[in-house]
């Protein structure tokens, strides 16, 4: 699967953000989210594959475009027979967020970036549009932090495993109302912490890295965005736990359901049946083979966000495989017209 779609989504990731970037600043996040799905939906059609929506811009009758059961790739067509091969038929789940950090990309801040993950069919979790509380952290505290825990208990553990102080910590978490007593409870741990306002997909990955600075992601996010985390941290042998929350009193914010009961019947529907499971990484991507890719939006941790010079673009990307064990950062020229110069940094 690496071999006959790696390079491919990378281009779907580009492209992706290179239309989103257009929008950069404009305080406009609608718009820069709806043309990033524009520009990935038709990268994706021109795959020679057959791939469903798992998790993507909501359901069919919210979204147009890349909502959740639709169906992308050139093998999806009315004429597929004439052009595919079923025995060489590539057939894939797919998660989608093609502006992660809308917001990010509407005001010209950190952190946005054009992400997806891959497996197959299968074999990544179909997360509700619920909230998630989220644990990640390097490799090295794979296995040795618990969700379970508080969060004065994983950073001792945290400690422990990266043998620095616990003041020498740095803990991502989102600026939220319903965090306020886990930021309090970091900080008189010793550690320190780093709020964003969106974008946590980045957050967690970059607990996988040494050098970014980052050694966990603690709180609640959206749901469909930690599987996509998972399917990279898998990959990359990093530690994320991820537990479904479904009262809205928890979230504080607006949630799909109009009340937890509603919520859990919807969570049943969906065949799952222990609403408090917390599940691993292996579990959220599970499919044999998983591929992520990512590519900047606006400037960030791990990449680059687009830059435009006359005639083209610069993209910074990265794609992550659990077939070769790789992670690849791709630097990409982009040139449309005949180019006055091409800029090399």
């Amino acid at each position: 699967m690496e071999n006959t779609l790696g390079l491919e989504i990378i281009e779907v990731v580009e492209q992706a953000a290179i239309a989103s970037a257009r929008w950069m600043g404009k305080g406009d996040k609608n718009t820069a989210d709806h043309v990033a799905v524009e520009a990935m939906r038709e990268r994706m059609n021109k795959i020679y594959m057959r791939g469903r929506i798992v998790i993507g811009e909501g359901e069919r009758d919210d979204a147009p475009m890349l909502y959740i059961g639709e169906e992308v790739g050139i093998c999806t067509r009315e004429d597929a027979h004439t052009v595919c091969n079923p025995d060489e038929l590539v057939e894939i789940d797919i998660a989608v967020d093609p502006c992660e950090g809308t917001n990010l990309v509407a005001y010209g801040q950190p952190g946005s970036m054009a992400v997806l993950a891959i497996a197959e069919k299968g074999g990544l979790f179909a997360a509700p549009d619920f909230y998630m509380k989220k644990l990640a952290a390097p490799p090295q505290a794979a296995g040795h932090v618990d969700i379970n825990k508080s969060a004065t208990e994983n950073l001792k553990i945290l400690s422990e495993c990266l043998n620095r102080s616990i003041e020498e910590l740095v803990v991502v978490v989102m600026k939220r109302d319903r965090h306020n007593e886990l930021i309090k409870e970091i900080r008189e741990a010793g550690a320190r912490v780093r709020l964003i306002s969106d974008g946590d997909v980045s957050a967690a990955i970059s607990c996988a890295f040494a050098g970014t600075n980052i050694h966990a992601l603690m709180g609640i996010g959206a749901a469909p965005e930690g599987v996509i985390s998972a399917a990279a941290m898998r990959c990359l042998g990093g530690h994320f736990q991820g537990q479904l929350i479904y009262d809205p009193a928890v979230v504080k914010t607006g949630l799909i359901g109009e009340s937890k009961e509603s919520n859990l019947e919807r969570l049943k529907s969906m065949n799952i049946n222990d609403p408090d499971k917390v599940y691993n990484s292996d579990e959220l991507a599970s499919g044999q083979t998983v591929l992520f890719a990512a590519s900047g939006i606006t400037p960030g941790t791990l990449m680059e966000g687009v830059r435009f010079f006359h005639g083209g673009a610069r993209t910074q990307s990265l794609v992550i495989s659990s077939q070769s064990r790789t992670a690849r950062f791709v630097d990409t020229i982009h040139m449309w017209d005949e180019p006055k110069y091409i800029q090399l940094r």
